[in-house]
């Protein structure tokens, strides 16, 4: 009996964490900056670019507007400012992705070329 019980306890445990891994999802948007985010106002891509020179880090907006953390940004290195379909891992906390394949989808900003809605 308590073998069993002891089965059903490490079994318990593998599911759970199973549960905490990480979603491997496709996601479209942009890559921005850690300081403006889904908010830049003037010159949307210099502004990206200025930002990332600056020192803050590179994040993916969705469709959504949602915000992630990107977890390995060297990633994206080549993509700042463009339209981009990602496939990701989604982290369990679901704040941050980690990027597995980013291909650009033309335009930029999310439908902004240097601020002004296209």
């Amino acid at each position: 009996m308590k073998r069993l019980a002891l089965i059903l306890a490490f079994g318990g445990i593998a599911a759970f964490g199973a549960a905490q891994t990480s979603q491997t999802r496709t996601l479209t948007g942009y890559i921005s900056d850690s300081k403006c985010g889904a908010m830049h106002m003037d010159n949307g891509v210099g502004c990206v670019k200025k930002c990332l020179e600056d020192g803050y880090r590179p994040v993916f907006v969705d469709a959504q507007k949602k915000v992630w953390e990107i977890e390995n940004p060297y990633s994206v290195k080549d993509y700042y400012g463009d339209n981009v379909k990602i496939a990701v891992k989604v982290n369990s906390s679901g704040k941050s992705i980690y990027v597995d394949n980013v291909t650009k989808t033309g335009g930029v900003m999310g439908g902004m070329k240097d601020g002004v809605p296209m």
